[in-house]
């Protein structure tokens, strides 16, 4: 897909949040365009003020979201026979899926939220849901609350960096992954602090 980063990229310059939207959502349905390549030039377009950072956050997360909702109701209804039959056909591979499979079995739902900041399981994660059956309203939530920081944080990197927006495309899966740590450490902390006080309630009681 790399041969089609100009046609993106133009796509993005003529239509703006439209094309964000759309592009957020076709990566959000596995097809392998890098959401560093789609957000980073966003922030680029934030940064020139061609854009605003609020509307370019909404523009990616709707994408985003109908894309993840329409994959899942493929893993849902088609289930894994048939996305390994026809995947193949929408640049699908049995690699990714295998690897979100494995983090959908060892973590469960709570996977859909995590995988939302981690390369490639970002967007596959959602078949595996399907094939679970997930309840969507649980699948949509765990979805927005792991899409949202990351499409903030990748319009954000690329708007800072301005005309070395294309930075990002080197070093994008290093950026998710240190992310990813810190989301899980700042979650385990206020657990902790949370479970910490209601241990002292319990006790003046």
């Amino acid at each position: 897909m790399s041969q089609f980063a100009d046609v993106f990229l133009e796509f993005i310059d003529q239509w703006g949040y439209l094309a964000v939207a759309v592009l957020m959502g076709l990566e959000n349905a596995c097809i392998p365009i890098p959401s560093e390549l789609i957000l980073g030039f966003a922030g680029y377009m934030i940064y020139i003020d061609r854009m605003t950072f609020i509307m370019a956050t909404v523009a990616g997360m709707i994408g985003g979201m109908v894309g993840s909702i329409l994959t899942y109701y493929v893993g849902h209804l088609g289930g894994r026979p048939f996305v390994d039959k026809y995947g193949r056909y929408f640049f699908i591979k049995k690699s990714h899926v295998d690897i979100a499979q494995e983090w959908f079995d060892k973590y469960g739902v709570k996977a859909v939220f995590f995988s939302r900041m981690l390369p490639v399981v970002r967007t596959f994660i959602s078949l595996p849901a399907g094939f679970a059956h997930v309840d969507i309203k649980k699948f949509i939530f765990f979805t927005f609350v792991g899409s949202l920081p990351w499409t903030m944080l990748i319009l954000a990197v690329g708007m800072m960096l301005g005309e070395g927006w294309k930075v990002m495309m080197d070093v994008g899966h290093e950026i998710s992954i240190a992310f990813c740590v810190i989301m899980v450490v700042i979650i385990a902390v206020l657990y902790f602090r949370y479970k910490k006080k209601k241990d002292k309630r319990r006790q003046l009681k």
